[in-house]
């Protein structure tokens, strides 16, 4: 009789046998595998590693911005007090030696330094608090942010000055987490007064007066007592808006993900830094394992506006080894500890490929093997496993019943586990991708992130990392766990390793030897009955419908960029803004509801605000643009009081003075409690026809784009948010270029993505001659590159 065991179903075991018996009749011989036992052995002393240092780092950040060597030093003067004959604690370590436990049974030398050591750890403690509340306060003063470009008050310098006294040394990502501010509730009446403002110029006299009459009505009865328990949470919550916006606005949506919420990010622009599709995706997916690595442990520098502001870092927590997992009323967001393994899905095919072996990552020459693996395999999808993938694009309760039904044991269990608890999704697509220099246009590229086929793309995923064969790459990111800056950041770090740390052979392979020793890749198992086929079907079909309606258009800006416009001593943002204000008037004949994104991560657990661009400056502004009988001098007037409208409401935004996050929580509070108010209705129910957002850039400063002007990214965008609508994601590329990346509807008879990128393209060249014209000067760079005049949207 023979029998066997194998313990190496592990990776880092290459998955040999790691003892074997055998039962002998005079008794069992045992065979170790020394190579196995030695990965063992490694693996164990990585994970106690990694857990040591996640600890002293979760010290360092706890005390910060002490540090444990002060805690000696205190002791040390407290200790040297006893031997001089001073009492600093003001009889308190007296009183502490007199009341301690099991005194007699210890001498008074001893427990005069016991005395003196927790006399000190206290006050280490409360000198502790007393820095983090001063710096909490510190940050509290927002007047900094409403001051001129360029200009910087007495005060301002003195206050930088104390938060980079206050602020410590080399601090870590969590660091600064405990000296946040709380995002503050601003007053109703505040509130009210901006919104009322905001709509102004979108109302005719009568609708106008009947929203006054509602939010007046509002502000009178409704609103204290919806404020009061705002403010009650507020004072509990560490953001009183960011659980219930993740929860409303993303988890309890039950319509589809794909397009609807989930966004995309590009690759660099012009440079392809190796064609070799496996080669580039190794090193890709080894530079994101030591982001993660670093993420971990908490040792990424914290993102500080101004060299010295910090911003939250919460969001970055769930960057890895999370899936957003349906539900029939509500999703939730699952995320789990480190994981070992990547799914990589290729030609209808799911892979499992382990990132670890030895307690240490797979260098990118051994990745590289692994996706060549992959890529070469020449075996058919299982029935049903080819569009599996399609059910995260479709409809949430479709997805939630299928996955309750068809999921949840057996061999579909465990594959399905294997995908959510992966660390992420990598798509290897088959189709070339990247920016058409011919037609300058990136149109196909930005659609095959966003969307791709409908079932190659992983869309519950945190982040979906595409691979493409030309070697070009791009990520789909969910939007529930995080905001477009957090992913970027990551991407950044990426990019910049990838490119200039870790390189490629002349060839074009990674870096190093090749390990062929590695396990295959293993496929996962699906065992998919008919019916269930044709809930993916379903699920497929519909999500197509929403793909194949998107009307996309990203294309390159180069007249000028973000240098001229500083030269004209504006913001390039309201630029922008205003000149999407212009086209949307041209496009549509009207003005419409403008959303576009701002942060709010100066606070604690901080996402997003909006700011309503559409304000009665940019109305004033576009229609002295289209009036003949208005000077140009009037015009550049009106442009520079917009904008500085513009630059106000901004601010107002980042600072927790927005208008949008604030109604949206009174109207949860509303339902929470019954009260049925029409105005928070009205207000809600307002659709955005215009979405846009700027897509940041260079939050890392790990890539020169002077030193290295093609290495600079394509910026990245979103789906349309209303079906009459536009969204508009923008980049501001160095000096001398800006991205964007245009969608809206097919459906819709009125929108045009093209059309209305011809109209931004005219609006950002009329603003400029203003500022030619007014000074004089020649245009720099030549006439913006029109977009081919026969393209047509299919």
């Amino acid at each position: 009789m023979h029998g066997q065991q194998g313990l190496g179903a592990m990776a880092e075991a290459h998955q040999a046998v790691g003892f074997q018996f055998t039962v002998r009749p005079d008794g069992v011989d045992f065979k170790l595998s020394q190579e196995v036992i030695t990965n063992i052995c490694q693996a164990g002393l990585t994970v106690w590693k990694k857990r040591a240092i996640q600890f002293k780092n979760g010290i360092l950040a706890g005390v910060y911005p002490a540090s444990p060597s002060s805690w000696l030093i205190v002791v040390i003067v407290m200790m040297s007090s006893l031997y001089t004959g001073m009492d600093p604690s003001l009889g308190i370590m007296h009183t502490i030696k007199e009341n301690m436990p099991l005194r007699g049974y210890i001498s008074v030398q001893t427990s005069a330094v016991l005395s003196a050591v927790v006399f000190a750890s206290a006050l280490w403690l409360f000198l502790i608090y007393l820095l983090r509340y001063t710096l909490k306060a510190l940050l509290s003063y927002h007047g900094w942010i409403f001051e001129s470009h360029g200009k910087m008050s007495t005060s301002t310098k003195v206050w930088l000055s104390l938060v980079k006294m206050f602020s410590g040394r080399r601090p870590l990502l969590y660091s600064f987490q405990a000296s946040l501010p709380r995002l503050p509730v601003p007053r109703v009446e505040d509130t009210i007064r901006r919104y009322l403002e905001s709509v102004r110029p979108l109302l005719d006299d009568k609708e106008y007066k009947q929203m006054e009459f509602l939010a007046n009505n509002f502000k009178y009865s409704e609103a204290a007592q919806l404020q009061r328990y705002l403010k009650v949470k507020s004072w509990w919550a560490t953001n009183y808006v960011s659980d219930w916006w993740e929860e409303y606005i993303y988890l309890r949506s039950r319509g589809p993900i794909m397009v609807n919420s989930n966004f995309y990010i590009m690759d660099l622009l012009y440079v392809t830094p190796t064609h070799r599709q496996a080669a580039r995706a190794g090193n890709v997916v080894h530079a994101m394992l030591q982001y993660r690595r670093k993420l971990e442990r908490g040792e990424h520098a914290p993102l500080r506006a101004l060299g010295t502001v910090p911003m939250c870092s919460t969001q970055m927590e769930r960057m890895f080894n999370t899936t957003r997992i349906p539900g029939i009323e509500t999703d939730f967001v699952q995320h789990l500890s480190d994981r070992k393994h990547v799914v990589v899905y290729h030609k209808g095919r799911f892979f499992q490929v382990w990132l670890y072996t030895g307690g240490r990552h797979l260098l990118p020459s051994e990745l590289e093997t692994q996706f060549s693996r992959i890529l070469n395999d020449t075996s058919e999808p299982q029935p049903g496993e080819l569009k599996l993938a399609a059910l995260t694009a479709g409809n949430r309760v479709r997805w939630a019943q299928a996955r309750m039904k068809y999921f949840s044991q057996g061999v579909n269990k465990a594959s399905l586990d294997a995908v959510e608890s992966a660390a992420f999704f990598l798509a290897l697509d088959d189709e070339p991708q990247g920016y058409d220099a011919m037609s300058n246009s990136l149109d196909h590229y930005a659609k095959s992130l966003l969307h791709g086929k409908c079932y190659d793309r992983w869309f519950d995923k945190s982040f979906t990392l595409i691979s493409y064969p030309n070697g070009k790459m791009g990520i789909n990111a969910e939007h529930s766990w995080a905001d477009a800056p957090i992913v970027g950041h990551m991407w950044e770090y990426v990019i910049a390793t990838d490119c200039f740390h870790l390189g490629y052979t002349e060839e074009g392979h990674c870096k190093g030897d090749v390990n062929k020793c590695l396990p295959q890749p293993s496929r996962l198992q699906w065992h998919i009955p008919k019916e269930c086929q044709n809930v993916i079907e379903t699920s497929y079909l519909s999500a197509k419908k929403i793909a194949d309606d998107v009307d996309f258009l990203a294309y390159l800006f180069s007249a000028f960029g973000k240098g001229l416009i500083k030269k004209c001593r504006t913001s390039p943002d309201a630029f922008i803004q205003l000149a999407l204000q212009l086209a949307q008037f041209r496009d549509q004949g009207e003005f419409c509801l403008t959303y576009e994104s701002s942060m709010t991560r100066m606070f604690r657990d901080g996402r997003t605000e909006t700011v309503r661009s559409c304000t009665s400056e940019a109305v004033a502004f576009v229609r002295a643009m289209e009036d003949r009988q208005t000077t140009n001098k009037q015009r550049l007037a009106l442009f520079q009081k917009a904008a500085d409208k513009h630059q106000n409401m901004y601010r107002l935004a980042m600072t927790g003075s927005g208008i949008d996050r604030h109604l949206f929580c009174l109207y949860i509070v509303s339902k929470y409690l019954g009260v049925n108010s029409s105005f928070l209705k009205q207000v809600l129910s307002e659709p955005w026809k215009l979405s846009t957002s700027q897509t940041p850039q260079q939050q890392l400063n790990l890539m020169d784009i002077n030193k290295f002007p093609n290495y600079v990214g394509a910026g990245g965008g979103f789906g349309p948010v209303a079906d009459d609508g536009y969204g508009v994601s923008y980049i501001i590329v160095g000096e001398n270029l800006i991205t964007f990346h245009i969608s809206s509807k097919f459906s819709s008879p009125d929108t045009d993505s093209w059309r209305f990128g011809q109209h931004i393209n005219k609006a950002m060249m009329d603003i400029q001659t203003l500022f030619q014209a007014s000074n004089n000067k020649k245009t720099a760079g030549e006439s913006v590159m029109q977009l081919n005049n026969d393209k047509k949207h299919m």
